[in-house]
């Protein structure tokens, strides 16, 4: 039995559904990817200091970091820069960086050095620093917290800024390790009003320019008006 002309394309609705259906169900695989947890990650320490899987550094500011971390081996401190798009439901970034700590140092294969962990969640523009036992007389858990928070945490809600995040970080806890001073959580800078060509309100209704205005639309209506009457007698 064929469909009313008017009901036609309600014949297409099943194919439709269904259309939505297998669009819902790759998407839903694609999201749940990028959420990550500890078992996303090598089961051993990598190569690599900076493990970028969220695709947040430039080449450049790679090899950069790289230098950076490579500098604290000479405190016998094996230091990596791990970033991800989001975490596992419920999963904290800290939490995640001493799981990390806990897999990599359970592997049978990790040198006797500290070892010291910055992290990135760029979903929430989010950061963290964790370190192994053996290093929290040195690095206490304040001064780790700080520079997750503030030092990191600043140029990320600025504007997402990962390089420089992870620069300051490192430079951060560098000092610390190097001479024992903390130059602290960076300042938080009164940043004055920018000068702007937009009048106030008060600038507006002191100035006269709607005086002018006034007078100059007054004179374009009456010009014309008087020439034509002038040259139509």
């Amino acid at each position: 039995m064929q469909l009313p002309s008017a009901l036609a394309p309600l014949r297409f609705l099943p194919r439709l559904c269904w259309a939505l259906l297998l669009s819902l169900a790759c998407l839903l695989p694609a999201q749940a990817a990028l959420a990550m947890g500890v078992q996303e990650f090598p089961a051993s320490p990598p190569l690599n200091r900076v493990l970028d899987t969220a695709d947040l550094l430039s080449r450049a500011s790679i090899k950069d970091l790289d230098h950076r971390l490579a500098a604290l081996e000479d405190d016998h401190i094996q230091a990596r820069l791990v970033t991800l798009r989001r975490l596992d439901y419920g999963l904290d970034l800290g939490d995640l960086g001493d799981q990390l700590l806990d897999r990599w140092q359970g592997d049978g294969k990790t040198t006797a050095d500290g070892q010291l962990l910055f992290l990135i969640e760029a979903q929430n523009n989010t950061a963290a620093v964790v370190v192994s036992n053996d290093l929290l007389d040195q690095l206490p858990a304040a001064l780790l917290s700080s520079t997750g928070t503030s030092t990191m945490g600043l140029p990320l809600r600025e504007g997402a800024r990962y390089r420089q995040a992870s620069i300051d970080g490192i430079d951060r806890l560098a000092s610390v390790l190097r001479d024992g001073q903390d130059p602290g959580p960076p300042q938080l800078i009164e940043r004055m009003a920018v000068e702007s060509n937009v009048p106030s309100r008060d600038e507006t209704q002191s100035s006269n320019a709607l005086t002018w205005v006034v007078v100059l639309l007054t004179v374009g209506t009456l010009v014309p008006m008087i020439t034509w009457w002038v040259f139509s007698r």
